[in-house]
């Protein structure tokens, strides 16, 4: 027995008649697990990313340190870095500056065209935390957004908290190579989430769902494997190239090129599909084709239908067309041709 558990936590009003307002409001909505435990050390990830860390690792760094909060950051491109909180940091890792989602974010030392990004995933000792998420619960709504990103850090370090860095590139997991460490993603939006995906279809992905010394866990279905049927007929045989596909799904004479089949999925004969993201029970009929599409759970796609080759109908049909031209099909979507 190791005392190890996980316990989900469904948002709850506990503190009063509003949901969570930002991120550190959440977690103080939830203080009362945190009370519960008593943890010396307390981890707050961010739920929205792709990556691999050896979390211990990290902890191991806050202890030697000292630190109140040990923020894990990586470099991004500054034409990214808008969308990311960046740390100013000096010779030894202390956090001198906190800039969240600012429009010219100072770039790294020695690295011109780079900033160091923040991860969302932190190191807190439990009193700091405690502190200063019942300090930032009394500002009024109009002064914060109850965030740590926005508030929390760069509060606590203008007034001198022990904030300091965590270099992820530095992080070593089991198994992995140079080529996979220090892959990250945002997957926060339909963009970065469509772009996370595609990396997974990749001949030699950077982030390797194969590696059996640090496997990634997920729940567990009882589909039975996945099916591809017909080759008698051309045009009409079931195939995937560069594709990841789940167990329930039955390819009945469809072709499949890079892209991700959540489970339950039928693709029916000479449908195409290529760079999409399909979610659980989807049914695709005869001489569908699809690109570059994200379909959500439970989607019926009628016969001859087509997505993702025309902006404008796709718009018309109600469906949401991202800047980079990727097309989202809502879920339980009943669509007529």
């Amino acid at each position: 027995m190791t005392d190890d558990y996980i316990e989900p936590m469904p948002a709850q009003q506990r503190t009063g008649a509003t949901w969570y307002k930002g991120s550190a409001d959440a977690v103080f909505q939830c203080k009362h697990v945190i009370d519960d435990d008593n943890p010396d050390i307390v981890a707050i990830f961010g739920g929205d990313h792709v990556y691999k860390m050896d979390v211990r690792q990290m902890i191991d760094t806050h202890v030697a340190l000292d630190a109140d909060v040990t923020i894990a950051a990586i470099p991004v491109p500054k034409a990214e870095a808008f969308d990311f909180g960046v740390l100013e940091v000096d010779a030894e890792g202390r956090v001198m500056a906190f800039h969240e989602k600012v429009k010219d974010p100072p770039e790294m030392p020695g690295k011109p065209g780079f900033c160091l990004a923040s991860m969302g995933n932190y190191i807190f000792n439990r009193q700091a935390l405690v502190d200063e998420i019942a300090r930032d619960a009394k500002i009024p709504d109009d002064e914060t957004k109850h965030d740590f990103g926005r508030d929390v850090l760069p509060y606590m370090v203008a007034s001198g908290r022990g904030v300091f860095c965590y270099d992820f590139a530095e992080n070593r997991v089991p198994g992995e190579g140079e080529r996979e460490r220090g892959y990250w993603r945002d997957v926060g939006t339909v963009e970065a989430y469509w772009e996370a995906q595609m990396d997974l279809v990749a001949v030699q992905p950077q982030f390797n769902f194969y590696n059996n010394r640090w496997p990634i866990r997920t729940g567990i279905s009882h589909d039975p494997p996945a099916k591809f049927v017909h080759r008698e007929e051309a045009g009409r045989t079931g195939v995937a190239t560069d594709s990841l596909v789940s167990n329930g799904c039955i390819i009945s004479g469809g072709r499949i090129h890079r892209s991700v089949l959540s489970p339950r999925v039928r693709v029916n004969s000479y449908s195409e599909i290529e760079e999409c993201v399909v979610f659980e029970g989807v049914h695709v009929g005869r001489h569908v084709k699809l690109k570059k599409c994200v379909v959500d759970k439970d989607v019926t796609l009628p016969a001859n239908l087509k997505v993702g080759f025309d902006r404008a109908a796709d718009l018309a049909r109600g469906f949401v067309v991202t800047e980079g031209g990727i097309t989202v099909v809502p879920k339980g979507a009943r669509i007529t041709v």
